[in-house]
């Protein structure tokens, strides 16, 4: 007799082994071409600043990780938040994300984000990034979880005329009586000379309540029961200050200012001392020159601690509709790295979030790099402003906007807008409080 003959496989056997191997490919989300994995990318504020910026970073990753692919999609940051929501709706998302803290109030309740908290902990950026401003992050959602890999901040600012300070024989401003003393020195309306430029127009809660929490010091916007801080009296006494430079120290038309006129004031070569924040940094250098302005940081209160409001940070979110999310951290956290948030941060004039970013030119370093290490001393306190409540907007913007006009009018007394404001504030955080329990 011959050899028994070995059994041959059904043809199911054959389908499932195929079957098989295929799933496994597609689960590594490769392409057939090479083996590589293809990751979208949704820049939420595409545009010619920004985009060159994410073009190097992506390159770079690539030329780290060739098995990986970034295909770039550059959104203008005024059609983001839309573009997100519609997504979420409809679908197609991408795996990761261009994404801000005041975002994630809307994201996270749709359940578009997925928490990168254990990949976070393992990743050798867990050590690097500021703890103040990783904290920050999560507080902006109910479960305290990380939504985003934090690339960059920003700190607010008072822009000076560093020149103007020599001729006065004045001292750097540190504290705030230094700050409003050279503003005083620096008036002189019949040269049409202002020590200030006030933001009284869209815009200028967040910068009012900087001011204000700034000299008081106090470090919280709300108590354990919801109630605001904003209308405590050293609040009050805070903003008497800041509204009675109004017209005295500033230019009339403050009144009305945004951000564009206050850039065009201040720029014009008459003004002092302008408050805004450090992504302005390249606005200023184009109008006066680096060797006229100084970037200022909020001045210190008078108990030597610097209260400084939080600014939306930004990063890149890990999208749960996402097919890669392993190959999408791994982007965020290459996006986090020392070497490309050095290149971010020069590039765009932002606060970088890791700690170990260097100044490539250390006799020159921009604003934000310089401005990251306040953030991270000791007699620094971050107030949490409340981007996670949704009404933030509407209450700062719509409804109190045109009561701090009547502020700097005389019409409206400080202490009474402030207990407004407060009110507003407080309801809205015992309801996100009762929501989230």
């Amino acid at each position: 007799m011959g050899k028994p003959r070995r059994p041959l496989r059904s043809a199911a056997a054959l389908l499932l082994a195929l079957s098989t191997a295929v799933s496994a490919l597609a689960a590594c989300g490769s392409d057939a071409a090479g083996g590589v994995t293809t990751i979208t990318f949704w820049d939420d504020n595409g545009g010619p600043a920004r985009t060159p910026v994410w073009q190097h970073i992506i390159a770079e990753f690539e030329k780290a990780n060739p098995t990986v692919k970034v295909e770039y999609v550059g959104i203008p940051i005024a059609q983001a938040q839309q573009k997100y929501d519609t997504a979420v709706a409809g679908g197609g998302l991408p795996d990761v994300g261009g994404v801000s803290t005041a975002m994630l109030a809307n994201l996270v309740p749709q359940r578009a984000l997925e928490p990168v908290d254990d990949r976070f902990a393992a990743s050798p950026i867990a050590g690097q990034l500021n703890e103040r401003i990783v904290a920050s992050v999560r507080q902006t959602v109910p479960d305290g979880k990380l939504y985003l890999v934090p690339i960059s901040t920003n700190t607010g600012v008072f822009w000076a005329r560093k020149d103007w300070l020599a001729e006065a024989g004045l001292p750097v401003p540190e504290t705030w009586d230094q700050l409003f003393t050279a503003i005083e020195r620096f008036t002189a309306p019949g040269e049409n000379r202002y020590g200030f430029t006030l933001r009284g127009g869209a815009g200028s809660i967040a910068q009012m309540l900087e001011v204000v929490y700034g000299q008081s010091g106090i470090t919280k916007m709300f108590e354990a029961d919801g109630r605001s801080t904003v209308n405590d009296p050293r609040n009050v006494v805070a903003l008497e200050r800041l509204a009675g430079l109004y017209k005295r120290f500033t230019p009339e038309a403050d009144l009305t200012n945004d951000y564009a006129k206050m850039v065009a004031q201040f720029g014009g070569g008459n003004i002092g001392v302008m408050q805004h924040n450090v992504g302005s940094y390249q606005d200023q250098v184009k109008a006066l020159g680096a060797e006229k302005v100084v970037a200022l940081p909020v001045p210190k209160a008078a108990d030597g601690t610097r209260a400084v409001l939080s600014h939306p940070t930004t990063g890149l979110g890990v999208f749960a509709q996402g097919e890669h999310a392993d190959a999408a951290f791994k982007f965020a956290e290459f996006a986090a790295s020392p070497p490309m948030n050095t290149y971010w941060a020069e590039k765009t004039g932002v606060l970088p979030v890791n700690s170990e970013v260097a100044p490539s030119d250390p006799a020159n370093p921009q604003p934000g790099v310089t401005l990251a290490k306040v953030l991270a001393e000791p007699s620094t306190t971050m107030v949490q402003m409340p981007y996670h409540l949704p009404e933030f907007n509407s209450i700062t913007k719509t409804e109190s906007e045109p009561a701090f006009q009547k502020v700097l009018l005389g019409e409206l007394s400080a202490k009474d807008f402030l207990d407004e404001l407060a009110g507003k504030l407080g309801q809205a955080q015992v309801e996100y409080q009762q929501r989230t329990g």
